[in-house]
């Protein structure tokens, strides 16, 4: 049975840990992220989103397995996509950052359940209004993003996180009342 929970301090080394993980399969060609390493993300993106109280993380067999930053940021890139939903205000939008999932643990629905956890997250506080990014090549994402309900509204060229020539995949869903 996996748990999800805030993020602790001894949480960190296994989330940055992940992020190593999912940059040596990107770097091999296994995977297609848009991640660089050393510039996103890094330890100190999971540090911050620790310290900032945005660090979720899902514990399966008594480790990490997968994690997320949520919280209400909607970084500046997503004022160029076109949402769906333009009469939401900003305190009923919650975003999902950075869901990663171990590739050891992959392909076990770890992925589903954080986002799960996060729509559950934004209704409990009173957001109906549910957004997130992906890179454009990081088709995995979009699939899963796709299959719970999620809708492109729109692919935001930028530089991202310090990493140029993305293309941000913006998506949204609306949570029923």
């Amino acid at each position: 049975m996996s748990i999800i929970r805030k993020g602790t301090l001894e949480d960190l080394a296994q989330v940055a840990e992940i992020y190593h993980h999912i940059l040596e399969r990107e770097e091999q060609g296994l995977t297609s992220i848009g991640w660089v390493r050393g510039v996103y993300p890094t330890e100190e993106t999971a540090r911050e989103a620790l310290e900032a109280g945005e660090l979720f993380v899902l514990i399966q067999e008594g480790v990490v397995a997968a994690a997320a930053k949520i919280n209400q940021e909607q970084v500046p890139e997503y004022r160029d996509a076109q949402w769906q939903y333009q009469e939401a205000k900003d305190e009923e939008i919650m975003v999902l950052h950075t869901l990663v999932v171990d590739p050891a643990f992959a392909g076990k629905g770890y992925g589903s359940q954080l986002v799960a956890f996060y729509e559950e997250y934004a209704r409990k506080q009173g957001c109906r209004y549910l957004r997130m990014d992906t890179n454009v090549n990081n088709t995995s994402a979009r699939r899963l993003y796709g299959h719970l309900g999620y809708q492109e509204v729109g692919i935001v060229p930028c530089t991202f996180n310090g990493i140029s020539d993305v293309y941000l995949v913006c998506l949204e869903k609306l949570l029923e009342e």
